[in-house]
């Protein structure tokens, strides 16, 4: 196996690819010792994927120490990033997300491109549960030298999953990755969240939109910039050509999620590669419309005022849960407003006031 190729699935599982692992007592006490900070900024500027999957493993780390050390990592390398396509990438369970990103990130890869494949999975903030099951489906990209890929970190909130994924962009971005594929595992508030930190928006759909558009929220359907009609090959052909103009109407009667671009359905089979390069060159159009309009500028620094108050409302939570006052009396002012003693909002209110006296 090559050294690229070793890091690539370090990327994908954060193991040590089959290669006896060092002692458990060795492991902790480099993970409590981050690397000199200019030596990784140099490893990751010169595209070193084994510097990027130790930076990102710190920016997932939720030690304090870990956490101030990742950012002061983003702010070394800031300047480096921005300045990538990112695009996010969703759709119901079985529309072949997997796959379609797979051969759409073989394409691009055998082209020239790099291209990182993130993903932010709810079920897995809430269960603590993998998602490598659906990564080790993408084996080809997995081993491609211009791919790196990185499952959402388990465990944490989904906010906190959020974050993580963001920030990591951004280091993928530094490192030299011009294509990011963010994908929404799960369903529901995620989409929303990928939404607020990507360029372009793509809903994998399925044949029979009858059913489909009845079951889609519309919410869902306004965030997309394209709807891209899956498995389009054999006897489902003309089903995804009808199922392709029933989409073309419903976004037609839609706000455009992208000012100045009209939302379209397209038809394609990843499995067959038949279509993907249309959807890529559907993207490239995207992007130079949206960057000589300003839209995409407009667009990236809307998000980065959001992404300040997601941050600001983050650790305002985490400031007061974690003061003493809280930790002790949480419990007793819970049980009075269960018990009917006190109003909720009182008890929030008492808290409050506990935490912030002391606050001019």
């Amino acid at each position: 196996m090559t050294d690229e190729n070793m890091h690539v699935r370090k990327g994908v599982d954060g193991s040590h690819d089959g290669m006896t692992a060092p002692p458990r007592r060795m492991f902790r006490k480099k993970a409590g010792q981050p690397p000199d900070l200019a030596a990784i900024v140099t490893g990751i500027t010169n595209g070193s994927m084994n510097e990027l999957a130790k930076a990102i493993t710190y920016i997932e780390s939720n030690s304090p120490v870990h956490y101030s050390y990742g950012q002061e990592l983003l702010q070394s390398l800031l300047k480096r990033t921005g300045r990538a396509i990112r695009i996010g990438i969703t759709g119901v369970p079985g529309a072949g997300k997997s796959t379609f990103i797979e051969s759409f990130g073989l394409m691009l890869c055998e082209q020239g491109h790099r291209v990182a494949v993130l993903a932010i999975d709810p079920s897995s903030s809430v269960s603590g549960g993998s998602i490598l099951g659906d990564k080790t489906r993408m084996e080809q990209l997995s081993r491609h030298s211009n791919a790196f890929i990185r499952p959402s970190p388990s465990g944490g909130t989904l906010g906190g999953v959020h974050r993580k994924t963001r920030e990591t962009m951004l280091l993928c971005e530094a490192a030299g990755y011009d294509v990011i594929l963010i994908e929404t595992v799960g369903v529901g508030q995620s989409e929303f969240i990928v939404r607020g930190m990507v360029d372009f928006f793509m809903l994998i759909a399925l044949t029979g939109a009858g059913d489909d558009l009845q079951g889609m929220k519309k919410g869902i359907m306004e965030l997309a910039d394209a709807v891209v009609v899956n498995k389009a090959d054999g006897e489902n052909k003309l089903p995804a050509e009808k199922t392709k103009k029933d989409y073309d109407q419903f976004l037609h009667m839609l706000k455009p999620s992208t000012k100045g671009w009209q939302s379209k359905a397209f038809t394609c089979s990843a499995l067959k590669n038949d279509g993907i390069d249309d959807i890529w060159n559907v993207i490239k159009t995207f992007q130079s419309l949206t960057e000589a309009s300003g839209v995409m500028a407009e667009r990236r620094r809307s998000q980065a005022k959001d992404w300040v108050h997601t941050l600001i409302s983050e650790q305002m939570n985490q400031y007061f849960y974690r003061h003493p006052y809280v930790k002790k009396h949480l419990a007793d002012w819970e049980n009075k407003a269960m018990d009917g003693a006190v109003t909720s909002a009182k008890a929030a209110e008492k808290l409050f006031e506990e935490v912030f006296k002391h606050t001019k």
